[in-house]
């Protein structure tokens, strides 16, 4: 068996293993904290451990620290450096504002930053592929759309967390997809990063799944953003995560554009999906609410959490088949 996919396969089990134990530990001691969040889409509304993402963290950087003997000391070092740095960065944002909210626009802001890594190693490539033109040249504008992107992938993905299981999910679905597309196209280096994630969310998935155990919170949403992002850029694969994360931004867009400026989900005067008296979840007819991809879809009738889960779950497994039917229409890429 080739070197390059046992390492990915290890990194996978690595991750998932160490994410396995991490999660009930790390909810354990936040429970003991009283960092706690609400279940606001269940009857009852329990109190579920928040902030757990931290999880996701400790078990996915691990293997990108112990990478470098695998795959070089040159550029797949400064890679996973790279990568490491800026996950770190947006998952401590992202613990800061599970502790003490940060401002709407602040947050954006400073994942943006979470991106510099990138630009200061240099271990990325400013002719971005897109289909039927092929590579382009953007040498100028690039760095800054680095910054743009893994600020546009971070939140996207955390506006995205707010039903039980469709983070890890949906992030974990586009992961595999991209590991291997990255494995197809010989990108061992940045598919060994993605693999990493992927048994990451894995992990996380099981605890966080309906009905959930533990909560993410901001510090795993941006971690997990942040890292879709980053490593779409390393790998060359801008194109492909923009389509696989079409639901997640357009989620993004829908939300910021009917309330008409950034905003956080504890600001909303009126919540998007409201609970019925048997417990399915309907549309709000309140037009202060924000339009949401949960509200669009609940438009056509009141669902279950399960059944609204299984239908934006399955929206990401679209996105991100078409993900890799646009890859292919780059002149170049087979």
């Amino acid at each position: 068996m080739d070197i390059g996919l046992i390492s990915v396969i290890l990194a996978a089990l690595l991750s998932f293993l160490i994410g396995v134990f991490a999660v009930p530990s790390i909810a354990k001691a936040n429970g003991r904290r009283g960092v706690m969040g609400v279940d606001v889409h269940k009857p009852h509304r329990p109190s579920i451990p928040e902030a757990c993402g931290l999880a996701i963290i400790c078990a996915a950087v691990p293997p990108l620290i112990v990478a470098a003997p695998l795959h070089g000391w040159g550029e797949p070092l400064r890679e996973y450096t790279a990568l490491t740095v800026l996950g770190l960065t947006a998952g401590l944002i992202g613990l800061w504002d599970d502790l003490k909210p940060l401002s709407p626009r602040v947050k954006p802001l400073l994942t943006a930053l979470a991106g510099l890594p990138i630009l200061l190693l240099h271990v990325y490539t400013p002719r971005p592929m897109l289909p039927f033109i092929g590579a382009t040249r953007l040498t100028i504008v690039y760095p800054l759309l680095i910054l743009v992107g893994v600020a546009v992938t971070a939140n996207a993905v955390n506006m995205m967390d707010v039903f039980n299981g469709v983070m890890p999910g949906t992030c974990g679905i586009i992961a595999a997809f991209t590991t291997v597309t990255l494995m197809a196209m010989g990108r061992w280096s940045v598919a060994y990063a993605s693999a990493a994630l992927t048994g990451a969310l894995a992990a996380f998935y099981i605890y966080n799944r309906y009905p959930a155990r533990v909560f993410a919170g901001d510090s795993g949403s941006l971690f997990v953003g942040a890292m879709l992002g980053g490593i779409a850029i390393i790998g060359r694969l801008e194109i492909f995560m923009i389509v696989a994360l079409m639901p997640h931004i357009m989620n993004a867009f829908y939300s910021l554009s009917s309330i008409g400026r950034l905003y956080e989900r504890r600001e909303v005067a009126s919540r998007p999906i409201r609970i019925l008296d048997d417990y399915r979840l309907d549309a709000s007819p309140d037009r202060r609410a924000p339009l949401t991809l949960a509200r669009i879809i609940l438009v056509h009738g009141p669902l279950d959490e399960r059944g609204l889960i299984r239908i934006m779950t399955a929206l990401t497994l679209l996105s991100s088949i078409l993900a890799v039917s646009t890859l292919l229409m780059v002149p170049g890429v087979r």
